[in-house]
């Protein structure tokens, strides 16, 4: 079975709980953007709590955009994920090499550094909801848990794992977890739950030893009644073509285009959350300039 994740609830609904398995969606990333370990590890955290997100909105047509801006070597991480599990992203600095940290793991927190995790939420409205919260450890995971509880004001916590092939950098095991406490749970909720964190193995090891999102939820949530409420795909996807990028052609000006024309050499545009290339020749940009004039 290819990726996927699932929505539950638990204990009366006083608890929501969100799982993933996000391997072959991490590995497609990481062919596309020829990623590092560290930087495959940390953009694929990223995607797959972009896409437990993602699958929070409310409406079809809503967006989510996770953003982390750090001042370490691997620059920005940015992931965008609709409500069908249809998640994309890349990294500043694909190539980034960073010793092992003192875990003997890879050390994303010290690839990304200190900064800023931005969600930006597009609902349709007017203009986007914003929230922004300073990077707690620059491990994602906890960072996520730390926007939860300052911005959305929802005691939250994330776990989210990335496991990489040392002999050929593909991508083992990725997944995680997002469980949720509700208003008004009570404290006997609240410590059963805790107890249960504690004692929850890491998320690769959890995959790496062949569990699903369903057994990992069962895990977290030991001693609940627990239902699941969704179930859908999960996929690395853009939503780039070639005639999106024409348009961003247009949109450039035909002063700018005519300089294209004048070069007289065909120009490649590249889409930075796929790497897709899209090349437009001479005669292809005469056109685009002339389309302007209508």
């Amino acid at each position: 079975m290819g990726d996927y994740m699932i929505r539950a609830i638990a204990a009366n609904a006083n608890i929501r709980a969100f799982a993933a398995v996000s391997k072959d969606t991490v590995e497609e990333a990481r062919k596309r953007h020829d990623l590092s370990p560290v930087a495959c590890a940390a953009l694929g955290r990223l995607l797959t709590g972009g896409a437990m997100m993602g699958s929070m909105l409310k409406s079809e047509d809503d967006l989510i955009t996770l953003q982390i801006a750090g001042d370490g070597p691997l620059g920005n991480v940015i992931v965008t994920s609709d409500s069908h599990g249809r998640v994309k992203g890349f990294v500043g600095n694909p190539s980034v090499m960073m010793p092992l940290n003192p875990m003997g793991k890879l050390d994303v927190g010290g690839a990304i550094g200190k900064g800023v995790l931005t969600i930006i939420k597009d609902m349709g409205l007017k203009e986007p909801y914003a929230g922004q919260v300073e990077l707690q450890t620059g491990e994602i995971a906890e960072d996520l848990t730390y926007y939860f509880a300052v911005s959305e004001q929802v005691p939250s916590c994330v776990g989210l794992g990335v496991l990489v092939n040392t002999k050929d950098s593909t991508v083992r095991q990725a997944g995680g977890f997002i469980i949720q406490l509700m208003p008004f749970a009570d404290d006997e909720i609240i410590d059963r739950l805790e107890k249960n964190i504690r004692s929850l193995p890491s998320v690769t090891t959890m995959l790496d030893e062949g569990k699903d999102p369903e057994q990992i939820l069962k895990l977290v949530l030991d001693g609940f009644d627990m239902e699941i409420t969704d179930t859908m795909p999960l996929e690395f996807k853009c939503n780039c073509d070639r005639d999106r990028i024409e348009k961003a052609l247009v949109s450039i000006g035909p002063k700018e285009v005519q300089s294209m024309i004048d070069d007289g050499k065909p120009i490649t545009m590249n889409c930075h959350f796929c790497n897709t290339d899209y090349t437009f020749d001479i005669e292809e940009l005469k056109k685009i300039k002339a389309s302007m004039k209508r």
